[in-house]
């Protein structure tokens, strides 16, 4: 299939765009429906903002809302982590069975259970760690594995590499997820969800909602809808790891036990979803971040890549899982 854009870069302009790139032998998506039902949905989601995109990946037929937008990313950085770290596997510089060992100062915040199980049990493989991360969304692994391999500017720059300009992994998460309340940096004693949150209700209320208005507007470890429709089309076609790699990495995705209220609850059953949720906490009823991407399949094997991301809700979660299950009905429906 042909490379959308120049220079290996996507780049989707206006609201929607309906030109397949390539003959298709799949349906055309239907984009009034897209109009309508998205927007009804974006209505129902104020007063956040939301991004939603869906592309046909046999077609490169595409459809954008808020496609340019920057959106923070919170856990959905762990799949580009994910392929950048396989990458490293690929050229032989990483092993999947090489153990790396914990130390106090490699702990991050919850999501962890491997922070909670520390000190008792230290060591895991590059394996183990890609599982706990991609799959289980853990933020230990996810910043020992991006420490291992050099920090999240290697992570970007590889991004960059493979002509992706419009996703950036900028901090780790024991940097982000403290400020995204105004806390001070990250440490050891505060690993687990009571001792965080007992280190977080010492900052005011306002220098925490201060903090959160401050990350949402942030560039920094965010993505645009658009940008993640580029990384998704280029792990579909194996530009960005090698095959098996590619197989690897959406295996982890599939059997994720996380965000299985989002779109994948509005999918047919008989479809299967490789997708990375990613969420931040609420505070004072305001949420920063509740995002879904990743790769359908219907059961003809028709695949489509989609992305949504929410910003500034106020919602409660199981009417932004609602939000994002009504998404996944509609690109259901969408795809013919």
């Amino acid at each position: 299939m042909a490379a959308l854009g120049g220079a290996g870069v996507l780049t989707l302009a206006g609201c929607h765009r309906n030109e397949a790139l390539t003959a298709s032998r799949t349906p055309r998506l239907d984009m009034k429906r897209l109009d309508t039902e998205v927007a009804a949905i974006a209505q129902r989601a104020a007063p956040g903002a939301l991004g939603f995109a869906l592309m046909n990946l046999e077609s490169g037929e595409f459809w954008v809302r808020l496609g340019d937008r920057a959106f923070p990313m919170q856990s959905v950085f762990k799949l580009p982590l994910g392929a950048a770290v396989l990458s490293e596997v690929d050229a032989g510089r990483l092993r999947l069975d090489e153990i790396l060992t914990i130390r106090a100062e490699d702990l991050s915040p919850s999501w962890s259970p491997i922070a909670d199980a520390w000190p008792g049990r230290a060591a895991y493989s590059v394996q183990e760690l890609l599982a706990a991360a991609v799959g289980d969304s853990d933020n230990t692994a996810a910043d020992l594995l991006m420490k291992h391999i050099g920090g999240p500017g290697v992570v970007s720059a590889w991004l960059q590499s493979k002509g992706i300009t419009e996703v950036r992994v900028d901090r780790y998460e024991r940097e982000v997820q403290p400020q995204v309340y105004g806390m001070a940096s990250f440490r050891p004693a505060w690993k687990g969800d009571a001792a965080f949150d007992a280190a977080k209700a010492t900052v005011t209320p306002a220098k925490r909602r201060a903090a959160m208005l401050a990350y949402m507007a942030d560039p920094r470890d965010s993505a645009t809808p658009e940008g993640m429709l580029g990384l998704l089309r280029r792990l579909d076609q194996d530009e960005l790891v090698s095959p098996a790699s590619t197989r690897r990495l959406l295996t982890l995705m599939v059997q994720t036990p996380r965000g299985g209220d989002r779109i994948k609850a509005g999918l047919p059953k008989t479809a299967t979803f490789a997708h990375k949720p990613g969420t931040s906490g609420t505070d004072q009823g305001l949420n920063a971040a509740f995002n879904d991407v990743g790769i359908f399949t219907l059961a003809d094997r028709r695949s489509y890549a989609v992305a949504a991301f929410l910003t500034g809700s106020t919602a409660t979660d199981a009417e932004r899982a609602a939000l994002f299950a009504d998404l996944g009905r509609t690109a259901a429906r969408s795809v013919g």
